[in-house]
């Protein structure tokens, strides 16, 4: 990447303070994604087209946030009866 490339960063991050989130640059012939903490480090590249179907495929199911489940409380402890009373 350029120094001219242009990141977008995502407007949708993972609650926190809000720096949790990927940036994108468009060229011509790909799009490129970095991580917004590191924006030094490593991109992915993708073809236009295959950015497309990455997406589609962080939209299935199989990669849906899972269900938080809300614990139940332990069981009241059991008291022994008093005895003579």
């Amino acid at each position: 990447m350029t120094a001219s490339t242009r990141w977008k960063r995502s407007s949708f991050t993972a609650g926190g303070d809000g720096n949790a989130c990927v940036e994108i640059a468009t060229r011509p012939t790909h799009i490129a994604i970095r991580d917004s903490k590191a924006p030094t480090r490593a991109t992915l590249t993708f073809p236009p087209g295959t950015f497309t179907a990455f997406l589609e495929s962080l939209k299935s199911p199989q990669h849906a946030p899972p269900m938080t489940v809300r614990e139940t409380p332990p069981p009241a402890p059991i008291r022994p009866a008093r005895v003579g009373a």
